[in-house]
């Protein structure tokens, strides 16, 4: 039985043998806490009420990619110390169910390890990407939302 069984969230018991992942631009080490309250590295870099984790290595890769800083990308291995849920900026906004296995929690997320041999996506990819949020800040549309 889960920790968290009975509480408002995404069925985490379903989720308790994966790993989990959060992609920053942060030089982060094991134990150290990655919580809600700091500034976005999104949008108008207004004071995130969540972080953000993934259960796939390709949107951690995103957001080591696309996070604020001049460091190098970094993904670490996160374990949650609370409920989390959906990520509503993606779930069913622009892909159907959670395909990406993004979640959002405001409960901090505890660094358990860190992924050092991961790939990028290709320049092409990433230019793309960078040019479609451009597109959405231009037109008012925040890329995270809360």
């Amino acid at each position: 039985m889960s920790k968290y069984e009975g509480m408002s969230t995404t069925a985490i018991h379903d989720l308790n043998d994966q790993p989990f992942y959060h992609g920053t631009k942060a030089n982060l080490h094991l134990g150290d806490l990655i919580q809600p309250g700091f500034n976005s590295n999104y949008g108008q870099h207004k004071k995130a009420a969540y972080v953000y984790l993934t259960a796939t290595l390709d949107a951690a890769t995103w957001g080591a990619e696309l996070a604020l800083g001049d460091g190098p990308g970094r993904i670490y291995i996160v374990e949650p110390t609370g409920p989390f849920e959906d990520d509503p900026n993606l779930t069913d906004k622009k892909f159907p169910g959670n395909p990406t296995k993004s979640y959002r929690t405001q409960h901090p997320l505890r660094v358990v390890g860190e992924v050092t041999n991961w790939q990028g996506h290709s320049p092409e990819q990433l230019s793309a990407m960078k040019a479609n949020l451009q597109r959405l800040k231009e037109q008012g549309i925040e890329a995270i939302e809360g």
